[in-house]
């Protein structure tokens, strides 16, 4: 990305996205104010600072659902959710269904997955 501040601000994101970082805590961190930092990530990146942190942690919490056996506190925590009943609650809006019985569905779609592989001539 081209523009510096953005940049920083996405690489503070993705660094540490478990942080309770607001739009004022970036700005200030990528030295703008609150309302030029918020309309020039927008713009560049197309979604606001805080909807952009919420669909990064959702990502990286449900390939840690699908890709390990983590329980749901500490990816909760590590994405920086204070509850687990906040995380789940933030999950199910975004993928439908709460976490738990997400990873359920992945587990048996990636059984399914095997079996139809091994079935194949």
């Amino acid at each position: 990305m081209r523009d510096p501040y953005v940049s920083r601000a996405l690489t503070q994101l993705h660094d540490t996205p478990e942080r309770h970082w607001t739009t004022q805590a970036l700005a200030r961190h990528v030295g703008l104010s609150r309302s030029a930092f918020a309309e020039r990530f927008t713009e560049l990146v197309g979604v606001p600072p805080m909807r952009y942190l919420a669909q990064l942690r959702m990502q990286s919490a449900a390939r840690r659902l699908r890709e390990s056996l983590t329980p749901l506190s500490r990816i909760a925590l590590e994405a920086g959710y204070d509850s687990e009943a906040a995380f789940s609650k933030a999950f199910k809006r975004t993928f439908g269904m709460p976490p738990a019985a997400w990873r359920r569905a992945q587990q048996s779609l990636e059984e399914y997955r095997g079996t139809t592989d091994e079935c194949a001539p």
